[in-house]
């Protein structure tokens, strides 16, 4: 089964990458499935001295910024952490993420996302920088650093598919996206950074439905 995905962007949302191509190898070692994909995601990353100090986005091979297919999926994996929880609490816009058991699983080996390159659309509009301490308490005692992410700007979209292997899964994504609004994608989501509104698009690429127009209403 299929769902084809528009997602608007209703705050900036920041890049996740480390720009510092020795870190990125690091990671991506741990993530990649074969040295080939990693390659392959190591290719894009640029190595100035202002991007290593970064997180950034990916490019395409036109150097547009896009997400990574997997990144769909840890945001999917995110919301639907949160969502069985409220489920489990009662809460009914849960229900369908609190029936699925080892739902990491479920995502990894029965939700695909394509293409593997998502491009961000921005419509003309300009990218930016955000900049932000970070605190955190270690046995040294309190420590204070500053963080830098590329940023794209409200209004950019993204359009995807996702391939389920079931139909029942089809509730347990509605639900994930609608969370968006809330959640978002991306780093610094505690500080609303990232969140999104969707829509559900036909193989023509027409809206069907979704969570944009329950939100700002049938006239959005």
């Amino acid at each position: 089964m299929k769902m084809h995905v528009r997602l608007t962007l209703i705050e900036d949302t920041l890049g996740m990458m480390p720009g510092d191509e020795d870190i990125l190898k690091t990671y991506l070692a741990s993530k990649a499935p074969t040295p080939e994909k990693t390659a392959e995601e190591v290719a894009w990353c640029t190595q100035t001295e202002e991007e290593k100090r970064i997180t950034v986005f990916p490019r395409t091979d036109a150097g547009q910024p896009m997400f990574w297919d997997y990144q769909i999926k840890g945001m999917l994996k995110d919301s639907c952490a949160a969502l069985a929880r409220q489920g489990k609490a009662g809460n009914p816009e849960g229900r369908a993420c609190a029936k699925i058991k080892a739902y990491k699983k479920v995502i990894d080996g029965d939700v695909f996302v394509f293409p593997r390159r998502i491009p961000i659309d921005l419509h003309g509009l300009k990218m930016d920088t955000c900049t932000r301490p970070l605190r955190a308490d270690t046995p040294q005692g309190p420590r204070t650093s500053i963080a830098k992410s590329e940023a794209v700007p409200e209004g950019s979209t993204l359009d995807f598919t996702f391939d389920l292997a079931y139909p029942d899964l089809r509730d347990m994504v509605v639900e994930c996206l609608n969370y968006g609004r809330l959640r978002g994608i991306g780093q610094w989501r505690n500080s609303g950074k990232g969140r999104y509104l969707w829509e559900e698009l036909d193989d023509a690429g027409q809206v069907i439905d979704g969570n944009k127009r329950e939100y700002m209403g049938e006239d959005a």
